[in-house]
């Protein structure tokens, strides 16, 4: 092992490993007491493509980085097996022997690098000396015959999902072309690259990514090929790894699909599977998230509690409904908010149950007290839903489903209202949707999250009242902002649904506003309208299997019970006849 000056990040100076006749340039960052984190590129690339990773997880962790033999600074021997996963599996070897002579590392592996951290942890000596290995955009290479093997023996219709990923490897075949390949690159590869990277990955060219000798590497990089697909002998039956393993899985990735991790609770005795809405290069676009993601398990490893985003990602293989979900529902203390809670803890989610009422949120949470958290908040007030959503995210992480249901009801004529009845029905009514939508769905598109909004509006939305003015104005308000919201965030892989209710048997009637009216008439007023909505006995139970199928199916609108149908049917074929209804007094 041979040390010289450093080009690399951070003060500790870059070494020269040698392995097998190969002469590896090695970079390092952070304190060399501190845990070390070894990171294996893939191909196209050079340790380069983990400088954003590096830099964020520095501070915490000793880091360390390689250019792979015949990339980047690294030499590789001559010869048809210089590129072999063993070969390459011996090189990561002499990296960790020559960073951290005695303490195990974690592994952090992309794309090819991924396959040679799987080589390294199912076979040979070097199994031990690993702590943990992060694989992004990394499958197990030698699973994939028996995946397709069995998805074809389980169903016929496996087929179509195999052809998937037969298209995305078209590459592939192309590679084992020979010299064709070698000449396309060698012309094109450093012009090219960075063009396709900024049109299809949406990344930017930097300094150090793509390197300057991409085109030379790209070259070079077709043995990884060329060695090591179709020449290794199939594997029957899979050992599983005994190296804690997580998995962050790229939903758009053009190479990789995401049903390939399918059976990885086969890989390894422990796996976790962490899905984010990037492209083949999640590092590079959704770093915080990754980092995030490898801080939570090395942590994990090392001795700290498990952390809730990290338990939810256990993976075992398939899961039901909404499993490993996390969701948030606001006013989650009665009604309707707590029958969606309880719905969606019952098909398997965890859900943080709000409400401005911490009594309510907590018997909302004795039903299913191991998927349920209760939480206070006044949704109305910004600085305490900021306060709120960063709790959430820090303490559980980012939920995939917001349920912004809170809600409260005023009644009687508009001229009868005072200047603090709107405010404190646009605080909760509007207020509330537009902090929980925002703060969270920030989060989600930070993190890369696929997920649900859902915002509870109301058939008062589109059938105006003369005593609902207020109300009517505020759910007005939910419907056309979710419909807004929807179009801002389909791109992000967030769909947005405006439920909208009839007649509910919920007890918003027993604590609605009667303005303009006595104590004594508010009182009778509101027990007759809760009669009413008695006699009628349209559970929240329904409005709460609605809102699950949302979640699912993504419909902008969704009115909820018959008379809000019949009334959004109302309102685009004959808006007359309910503006002609809307001067009527049910009173």
């Amino acid at each position: 092992m041979e040390t010289q000056a450093s080009a690399g990040t951070g003060a500790t100076p870059a070494l020269t490993v040698d392995s097998g006749g190969a002469r590896l340039h090695v970079v390092q960052a952070g304190d060399p007491a501190a845990t070390t984190i070894v990171f294996v590129h893939g191909y196209p690339d050079t340790h380069g493509c983990w400088d954003e990773l590096r830099a964020a997880l520095s501070d915490r962790f000793h880091v360390v980085a390689y250019d792979v033999r015949g990339m980047g600074r690294s030499t590789a021997p001559p010869g048809p097996d210089a590129y072999a996963l063993p070969a390459l599996a011996a090189d990561l070897g002499a990296v960790i022997d020559a960073v951290s002579s005695e303490e195990r590392v974690h592994l952090v592996g992309h794309d090819w690098g991924a396959f040679q951290c799987w080589e390294a942890i199912t076979s040979g000596p070097l199994a031990p000396r690993i702590a943990s290995f992060t694989a992004v955009a990394g499958p197990r290479l030698d699973a994939t015959p028996g995946w397709a093997l069995r998805r074809l023996r389980a169903s016929p219709a496996a087929l179509a999902e195999i052809l998937s990923q037969a298209r995305r490897s078209w590459y592939i075949g192309a590679f084992m072309i020979p010299r064709l390949p070698d000449a396309v690159l060698r012309r094109g590869m450093a012009r090219g690259w960075p063009n396709a990277m900024r049109r299809l990955e949406g990344i930017e060219p930097r300094p150090g990514h793509p390197a300057a000798s991409i085109a030379d590497d790209a070259v070079a990089g077709i043995a990884l090929y060329r060695t090591n697909i179709g020449r290794r002998p199939p594997v029957t039956t899979i050992a599983p790894s005994r190296v804690p393993v997580q998995l962050v899985v790229p939903t758009r990735d053009r190479y990789i699909s995401t049903a390939l991790y399918d059976d990885a609770a086969l890989w390894a005795d422990r796996v976790w599977r962490r899905e984010v809405r990037a492209g083949h290069w999640a590092q590079r676009t959704h770093t915080a998230a990754v980092a995030r993601y490898v801080t939570e398990l090395v942590e994990h490893v090392e001795g700290a509690e498990e952390p809730p985003a990290l338990r939810r990602a256990r993976w075992t293989g398939p899961r039901r409904e909404l499993e490993g979900r996390l969701a948030v529902v606001t006013g989650a203390g009665s009604g309707i908010g707590r029958a969606t809670a309880l719905a969606l803890a019952g098909r398997g989610a965890e859900v943080i149950a709000a409400d401005i009422d911490p009594q309510a949120a907590q018997e909302t949470r004795t039903h299913h007290p191991e998927r349920l958290h209760a939480h206070r908040v006044d949704v109305g007030d910004g600085a305490a839903m900021e306060a709120f959503a960063g709790e959430v995210v820090k303490r559980y992480g980012v939920p995939s489903i917001v349920v912004n249901n809170a809600g409260i009801g005023i009644s009687g004529a508009m001229l009868d209202m005072t200047v603090a009845d709107w405010e404190r029905i646009i605080d909760v009514n509007l207020w509330g949707v537009i902090h929980g939508s925002r703060l969270f769905g920030r989060a989600m598109v930070d993190a890369g999250v696929e997920g649900q909004v859902v915002n509870v509006a109301s058939a008062a939305a589109y059938a105006p009242s003369r005593l609902l003015g207020a109300y009517s104005t505020t759910k007005a308000a939910v419907l056309m902002l979710s419909e807004c919201l929807r179009a801002e965030l389909g791109g992000d892989g967030i769909g947005v649904t405006a439920i909208c209710p009839g007649i509910v048997n919920t007890n918003i009637t027993r604590a609605t506003t009667m303005v303009g009216v006595s104590p004594e008439r508010q009182a009778e007023l509101r027990e007759r309208t809760a009669g009413a909505y008695a006699r009628r006995n349209y559970p929240a139970s329904k409005v709460a299997d609605a809102i699950v199928g949302a979640i699912e199916a993504n419909p902008a609108v969704l009115p909820v019970t018959p008379e809000a149908r019949a009334m959004l049917v109302m309102s685009r074929l004959t808006p007359g006849v309910l503006r002609r209804a809307a001067r009527l007094d049910p009173l």
